[in-house]
């Protein structure tokens, strides 16, 4: 094994990859030499993500929460840049209201993005993996999921959903050498967070005094995790949750 970290010739589709999270992981996949597709609604930004990945990456436009065209999303993929090694649920949407304002509809659509969504990807992905007998498929949970926080109720049991899924599927596929885990990110540095806290200095001490390490992470941190988990050195790691957050799942 030439380099255990490497992920070189491997194909990833990566879901909410034009932005966040979902963009740094493909940036961290195409550096180990992967090759990224990502998917996302908005085709401006996804052509954005593709002109800064460069060469090696690729989209397809699509919305998750499209169930009946997963299908042809995979065939898609597949069909276009060859066998889907590596499938990263990142895609996910968010609610911040209180319990007593948190609709029906607004729960499921929380409901339906990250759980349904990424368990019918999922399985699509897995039918093509599974006869190969190889495959890696990550999904991005949440410190909500570890720890209770307030006005977050249907975005709480989605990630609590993807956890147990994780397991699940775990036991599942991993005879059939397709390995499933997921990265629990702490708090992360992007636009969306200085706007919310650099307005709001009581709270963005709460977090820095939560979190050992003292500074926000970032979405480097979580693309070299999901690298790992995704590479051969990664090979006898399955139905795990790797928390990248800087000790504050720990700290007090």
């Amino acid at each position: 094994m030439n380099n255990p970290f490497g992920l070189s010739g491997k194909l990833a589709l990566v879901t909410g990859g034009g932005t966040g999270l979902g963009l740094g992981m493909a940036h961290a996949i195409l550096q180990a030499g992967g090759k990224v597709v990502i998917t996302g609604r908005r085709e401006d930004k996804l052509q954005e993500a593709c002109a800064e990945l460069g060469s090696g990456s690729a989209y397809v436009r699509h919305d998750i929460n499209r169930l009946d065209t997963i299908p042809d999303l995979v065939r898609e993929a597949e069909d276009r840049f060859g066998p889907i090694e590596i499938l990263i649920n990142n895609a996910g949407n968010h609610l911040k209201k209180s319990a007593m304002e948190t609709s029906d509809e607004g729960f499921a659509e929380v409901l339906q993005t990250h759980v349904q969504g990424g368990f019918s990807l999922t399985r699509e992905c897995a039918k093509s993996m599974v006869p190969r007998n190889s495959g890696s498929i990550l999904f991005i949970s949440s410190m909500s999921a570890r720890m209770g926080i307030p006005n977050v109720v249907a975005y709480t049991a989605a990630k609590t959903a993807v956890a147990g899924m994780v397991r699940a599927l775990a036991s599942e596929l991993s005879p059939h050498g397709v390995r499933v885990n997921s990265i629990t990110p702490g708090w992360i540095e992007s636009s969306m967070t200085r706007q919310a806290l650099d307005g709001d200095p009581e709270r963005k001490k709460k977090i820095l005094s939560r979190t050992p390490m003292g500074h926000l992470g970032s979405a480097e941190d979580i693309g070299l995790a999901a690298v790992y988990l995704c590479s051969p050195a990664a090979r006898f790691v399955t139905g795990v949750d790797l928390r990248v957050d800087g000790g504050a799942g720990v700290g007090f």
